[in-house]
């Protein structure tokens, strides 16, 4: 009775009560409502989104870690992880959004009847065996500097080797590093249960930032194209995957993975600070956990389809618009690169943006131009980097548990087989 009095305990029953998607969802209404009638409020819901974002982005580097170094240290031979089959998927599919892409490109060309000023303070890599170099010298730094910076592939690198060595260690210390995990995995359910509030902050700010949607009015076929192709990979082309594998319906499982995963993606517009989201996403699917941990952080650094759609039809847009002609091998070669590209690329906001100079080059478009393309997809990141991002990161999901769900089926199938004898 005294609990029902209870203010507090009344208001946590009640959203308890009402689905966490719909709860994200008031708070993206509410956001845009709240934007066009105050649209000059800067201080408290902006403050929100950023605080949300910030939080994510500080306890993921962490989060991922401890979930992968568990992970691998419990893990005993024998054990099936599914990790081969999962990075074969990543790839098979991020080739496949690269040709989509430029399948795209030509049916409907953009160009650009003005390019926007360059950046100065840019530098991209200048290619692929410096994107290589990079890699390399990303995955050897220091272990704390890497947490302290999210460099997520340090992360994984040194995750991985106390891993292995942890293998070998007495049960209790196993114990220790699987009750941190657990403590730090309740850190972050509490975080996520901010994420209505959250969103409502970072769609405020979307709504109300200078120029809003409006710049986007210049650029829209460019950005049509690009969202098209995007949306094709996500309901479509990963349909098609995830069906071959599971020999099920695909679509209550995209739905579920978009609606949990891709619209805080959309609004976060990074892959590092949504891992938290679906880390928590594959353990309420109840996926092995042996495999999620190491292959959502893993997915976040190499899955990046969206980042290859983007880099090949901005690309291609700068072919168009210079008049070059491109041969049929040539834009294969770019669309490879694409695909090589974006798994380097960045696990923030425009990361991909910058490796589009790298693709350039393959036909020989100067730097000075290449970086105006980049300034163009400044411009319209509003909606295409959150587009890419949210397709990346549910997609991480997405192959994750059409992975082992096949897994499953062909388990059960043996067992049939085996009493069927």
């Amino acid at each position: 009775m005294s609990e029902s009095r209870n203010p507090q305990a009344l208001l946590a029953s009640t959203l308890n009560k009402v689905p966490f998607i719909m709860q994200i969802l008031a708070g993206l209404i509410i956001g845009v409502i709240i934007g066009a009638i105050y649209p000059n409020d800067h201080t408290v819901l902006p403050t929100m989104g950023s605080l949300f974002v910030k939080a994510l982005k500080s306890v993921a580097p962490i989060l991922v870690f401890v979930l992968v170094a568990a992970a691998i240290a419990r893990h005993e031979k024998g054990t099936q992880s599914n990790m081969r089959p999962i990075v074969v998927v990543y790839f098979i599919s991020m080739v496949l959004a690269s040709t989509l892409a430029l399948s795209m490109s030509y049916i409907f060309p953009s160009t650009f009847s003005e390019l926007a000023s360059a950046a100065d303070d840019l530098s991209p890599p200048q290619g692929i065996a410096e994107v290589l170099t990079n890699f390399v010298n990303q995955a050897i730094d220091n272990p704390v500097t890497a947490l302290m910076n999210g460099n997520y592939i340090a992360i994984l690198f040194w995750a991985i080797a106390l891993g292995l060595m942890f293998r070998t260690a007495h049960d209790n210390t196993k114990k220790v590093l699987e009750d941190l995990t657990q403590s730090v995995a309740g850190v972050v359910r509490i975080i996520i249960r901010f994420a209505p509030l959250g969103v409502m902050g970072l769609v405020y700010s979307s709504v109300t930032q200078e120029g809003g949607f409006a710049n986007l009015l210049n650029y829209v076929h460019v950005l049509l194209v690009l969202i098209g192709s995007m949306l094709l990979i996500g309901f479509v082309l990963n349909a098609g995957i995830v069906y071959y594998m599971t020999r099920e319906n695909p679509y209550p499982l995209i739905f579920t993975c978009v609606a949990r995963s891709g619209v805080t993606a959309f609004f976060t517009r990074s892959s590092a600070a949504n891992l938290p989201v679906n880390l928590a996403l594959c353990e309420k699917l109840n996926l092995p956990r042996e495999t999620y941990t190491i292959s959502i952080p893993l997915g976040a650094t190499i899955n990046m389809s969206g980042a290859a759609v983007t880099i090949v039809i901005m690309t291609m847009a700068a072919v168009h618009t210079l008049g070059i002609e491109v041969d049929f091998f040539s834009a294969l070669l770019m669309s490879i690169s694409a695909v090589l590209c974006a798994c380097g690329a960045s696990g923030v906001a425009g990361g991909s943006l910058m490796l589009i100079p790298l693709a350039c080059s393959i036909f020989g478009i100067g730097n000075d131009v290449a970086m105006q393309i980049v300034g163009i997809g400044f411009i319209i990141g509003v909606l295409q980097d959150s587009t890419e991002t949210a397709l990346n990161s549910f997609t991480d999901v997405l192959f994750t548990a059409a992975v082992c769900k096949r897994a499953q089926r062909l388990q059960k199938k043996a067992e049939q087989k085996a009493a069927a004898q």
